[in-house]
């Protein structure tokens, strides 16, 4: 059984420091639909359109058919565990430093029979298991064999803390703790098990609503940060960004309407301030302190989360600044991915629908509530997922605009 995961000890700077290296990246093209499902959280397989054959590994026809129109499809992933070992030796830059590691062979009950990392709970073969999909350092999908049961500190488990950014005993930087929505995440992320959270408020001066109760919680500690004012960035990122293992963005500016009902640029130029430019001035002060601390021991650097929009997707006119800021928010987001990937940071960006808050009072419901979406970024931590989409409307959105980006341009605009 999984030992609970104890606090980590102070480092020692005389021992030798693990430099940041990745798993074996190298994937087909085809195969990149399995990391495409994996970063959602998802597991899913090929499945013939023609014969209904489920295959693995990817290819790009029906080993049974040779039918070309071969979608992805989710798998439940129940399976049968036939054999397992354990690697005690690797030549593997990655995989050396992290021996032993056990792998196995699961014939799923969809068909297929796949190679998988193993979770320490999962007895020896033969043995009932659930496989899903994770990513791993270098960003691509992998395999990985759970308990077919929920077992005790199963998040614990060594291997599997590999794959995912789970919170626990970590340090996290919260941007903007004055919004309900800030203050929803600070309170999810230490009943995580954060060590530490700092929380940036961009007028100290001024003493927002649960001030007192965020001071009053003991792993919380309040700091001055503006990120419309690039001093304000650096000199945090001096203080902290050595320290800092989980950074989540939760700084916005958010206006109604669009282009031609509302005269000058002032409010969007705030809007791309706090939500584009805001973003930057982050990447720009704390990524390389983030990638320089990636191999740090047990609790590393590991996430950057971005609070986005779904209305970065398709522009939503009655918020069409707000939704464009978005936009270039995602775009930048997609940039500061690649350039942490090397070090094996992952970059997640969460785009909820409608949040229950006060620039969307005339959007009917459904709407997501802080609460929700502190949620959903745990559960996203935890997993170690790249793209969430919290509420039904975000779902709804994502999979209108998946089948066809233009119909969803067309609906939006319509009044």
């Amino acid at each position: 059984m999984t030992r609970e995961l104890s606090r980590p000890k102070r480092k020692n700077p005389i021992l030798r420091t693990r430099l940041a290296t990745l798993p074996p990246g190298a994937r087909s093209r085809v195969a990149l639909g399995l990391t495409a499902a994996a970063a959602r959280g998802a597991f899913e397989l090929q499945v013939c359109r023609d014969c209904q054959a489920v295959q693995y590994p990817p290819r790009e026809a029906c080993q049974a058919c040779l039918s070309s129109r071969l979608p992805w499809r989710v798998q439940a992933g129940d399976g049968e565990l036939i054999a397992d070992t354990t690697l005690a030796h690797s030549n593997d830059l990655f995989f050396r430093e992290r021996v032993p590691w056990r792998l196995g062979y699961v014939r799923l009950d969809c068909g297929p029979t796949v190679v998988v990392h193993m979770h320490g709970d999962v007895p020896p073969a033969p043995a009932r298991v659930k496989v899903g999909a994770r990513l791993d350092k270098s960003g691509q999908a992998v395999l990985i064999a759970f308990p077919s049961q929920e077992v005790p500190n199963m998040a614990d488990d060594r291997q599997l803390r590999e794959f995912t950014c789970d919170p626990k005993f970590r340090k996290v930087l919260v941007t903007d703790g004055k919004t309900g929505i800030g203050q929803a995440i600070v309170k999810a992320i230490i009943a995580a098990g954060a060590d530490l959270v700092w929380v940036g408020h961009a007028e100290p001066w001024k003493k927002f609503p649960g001030f007192d109760e965020l001071k009053a919680i003991p792993q919380v500690s309040l700091m001055p940060l503006d990120l419309t004012d690039s001093k304000s960035v650096r000199e945090i990122a001096a203080e902290i960004g050595g320290r800092v293992d989980v950074l989540i963005n939760t700084a916005e500016v958010h206006r109604n309407f669009g282009i031609g009902n509302r005269r000058g640029v002032e409010i969007a130029q705030a809007e791309m301030d706090v939500n584009y430019f805001g973003l930057l001035r982050l990447a720009q002060e704390f990524g390389p302190a983030l990638r320089g601390r990636a191999a740090d021991g047990q609790s590393n650097a590991v996430a950057w989360v971005n609070i986005l929009s779904v209305y970065a997707l398709a522009n939503f006119p009655p918020h069409g600044t707000f939704s464009a800021s978005k936009a270039a928010a995602h775009s930048l987001a997609q940039c500061l991915r690649a350039e942490m990937r090397p070090a094996g940071i992952r970059v997640i960006n969460v785009f909820p629908g409608p949040i229950d808050h006060e620039w969307n009072q005339q959007i009917p419901p459904p709407k997501v509530t802080p609460q929700a979406l502190a949620t959903a970024i745990v559960r996203a931590l935890k997993d170690g997922v790249e793209d969430v989409y919290p509420g039904d409307v975000a779902q709804e959105w994502l999979e209108r605009w998946r089948d066809n980006p233009k119909a969803l341009e067309r609906e939006l605009s319509n009044p």
